[in-house]
């Protein structure tokens, strides 16, 4: 009978339940809510769902699945290779930059630029959503953040996901957990974000505009796109030829016709393997004594309001084009300049129908749309030159 007491009072004693923080309680409560976001809201759930899951593994005690100490400005591989547990093994591929370097090779053999060649000028309003970058810059700074941290934060109006851990994990590590989940986090809230800052800045006969039909893009067009993109923005900011280098060859791969099982592969079975392997360990990063604090509540608010104003400056410059352009061009589809591909140009075709049933927008967003994608890491690029 001592025997068998004894014996659950030792387990007792070395479980879980014995050393539980209520900051661990809160924060397995924040995973589960997470996990119905992802599971049954359909929030980004390909992301969502592993980044709570990786958040709840951290977050149970003693499961040793990941140690933030050894994340560090000097990170000692050899001791993680060596007492590090699951996570932390997987999170190597984030701290080296592979995973949003993979995740944008697979983005890229899955995105047709035709609608950016046939429009060139598609790429202005994709510079301009990132207008709301530079203003969650200032008012990160103006808050009291480190100047590094304020630019993780501001690229959260990128709306990319995978170029807002690339940055964050060099310039702010120790905010990856948080930057990350409210980035994926609106992406997914994009069809609630964006129709009312659209119906706000744009007047019903704006938004009932019929766009003229593209101009066919030849396949050479097509091939030659991705070469030139790498080689004219490599060469003007260095630093972001992992990203921008990855995504050219994913699209190459898709474009050029002779690649055609390297770019199946890349877009299904090495895409969804380092989803899995991303989404984990950025979510294991979002440990207790580390997330629950009012940086993270700021972090939060100021993701919205980056994506609210990269949502305006994009709508403001499609205005402004639609003037140019003698109300040629609805200025809807400047919302979809930011990044997330490709449900933000989803969302200028259903506002655009809304308002006139013969409306097709798709294509015509999808041009600002893969110009965000570009510019979003170019300003990545930008922030990492000017803080890194």
């Amino acid at each position: 009978m001592d025997l068998i007491t004894g014996t659950i009072t030792g387990l007792a004693g070395t479980s879980g339940f014995a050393t539980m923080d209520l900051r661990q309680m809160i924060m397995i409560v924040v995973s589960c809510v997470l996990l119905y976001l992802g599971i049954v809201k359909k929030f980004e759930p390909l992301l969502l769902v592993g980044i709570a899951f990786g958040m709840l593994l951290t977050n149970l005690p003693g499961s040793g699945v990941f140690h933030p100490e050894f994340w560090g400005v000097d990170v000692n591989y050899g001791t993680v290779l060596h007492d590090g547990g699951l996570l932390d093994l997987l999170y190597i591929g984030v701290k080296t930059g592979i995973y949003p370097s993979l995740i944008f090779m697979g983005v890229g053999a899955m995105t047709d630029f035709s609608p950016l060649i046939a429009r060139p000028s598609s790429l202005f309003m994709g510079a301009a959503a990132q207008g709301g970058i530079f203003v969650a810059l200032l008012m990160a700074t103006a808050m009291g953040f480190a100047p590094k941290v304020a630019a993780s934060i501001a690229i959260i109006g990128g709306a990319d996901g995978p170029t807002a851990i690339w940055l964050t994990k060099i310039l702010a590590p120790e905010y990856l957990g948080p930057i990350a989940i409210a980035a994926y986090s609106y992406m997914a809230l994009i069809p609630l974000i964006q129709p009312p800052i659209m119906k706000l800045l744009t007047t019903e006969k704006e938004r009932k505009i019929k766009m003229d039909t593209l101009r066919p893009v030849s396949k050479t067009e097509k091939i030659v796109f991705p070469i030139m993109v790498s080689i004219v923005t490599c060469l003007v900011l260095p630093s972001v030829a992992p990203l921008l280098g990855c995504l050219m060859l994913g699209n190459l791969f898709k474009e050029c016709g002779v690649t055609e099982r390297l770019s199946d592969t890349v877009q299904n079975a090495l895409m969804n393997i380092v989803t899995i392997f991303l989404s984990i360990s950025v979510g294991a990063t979002a440990v207790y004594d580390r997330f629950l604090s009012w940086d993270t509540i700021k972090i939060i608010i100021l993701g919205l309001i980056a994506f609210c104003f990269a949502t305006a400056c994009g709508v403001l410059f499609g205005k402004l084009m639609c003037v140019l352009s003698g109300g040629k061009i609805n200025p809807l589809i400047g919302s979809a300049g930011v990044s997330a591909v490709p449900m933000a140009a989803r969302v200028s075709q259903m506002v655009g129908q809304r308002y006139n049933p013969s409306n097709f927008l798709l294509m015509h967003a999808m041009g600002p749309n893969v110009a965000g994608v570009i510019g979003s890491a170019v300003a990545a690029g930008c922030l990492l030159k000017l803080f890194g």
